[in-house]
């Protein structure tokens, strides 16, 4: 392989990184840590969650998310009260304010990811968008990206023709 036809996992890795920062950048990550910005955006996608099974969502550590997540109940982006299906749990709930910051933030994301698409023509978008929808199916039938994760339906999404 040369450089400028590097190996499939290597540009996958780089696409990945060079598109994870550049949202970073764009989305000044809704005004809060990395850390807490994925805990708001899982929050989002899930609803409200044991504070355990969040940090479990996201790869991190409790004493990080329960340290975000303090930090976020002071700004009233999120609550955190007694698990009603577990005595020993917390259960963390988006508030009002925190759906609001998850709704700018993922609007701000698709905006800038619309924004990339934008410069490509209208077949090389739908050859992109078919791919990225094939390796969506891979990444939810790979063991590794679904460690986390609690099993049941997902909503699927079909490539273009």
């Amino acid at each position: 392989m040369t450089a400028s036809n590097p190996p499939a996992g290597a540009l996958l890795r780089e696409v990945a990184r060079l598109y994870t920062r550049a949202q970073r950048v764009v989305a000044d990550c809704c005004r809060t840590t990395s850390t807490q910005c994925h805990l708001l955006t899982e929050l989002g996608r899930a609803g409200p969650l044991p504070l355990s099974e969040l940090g479990t969502r996201v790869c991190l550590e409790k004493s990080w998310v329960s340290r975000a997540v303090d930090a976020m109940v002071e700004r009233g982006l999120v609550t955190k009260e007694p698990n009603p299906n577990d005595a020993r749990s917390w259960l963390v709930t988006l508030t009002a304010d925190g759906a609001r910051t998850v709704a700018e933030l993922n609007r701000t994301l698709d905006e800038h990811a619309d924004q990339l698409l934008g410069s490509l023509s209208e077949r090389e978008r739908a050859a992109v968008q078919n791919s990225l929808l094939l390796l969506m199916k891979a990444l939810r039938d790979d063991t590794a990206a679904n460690c986390c994760l609690p099993t049941g339906p997902r909503k699927e999404m079909t490539p273009c023709r």
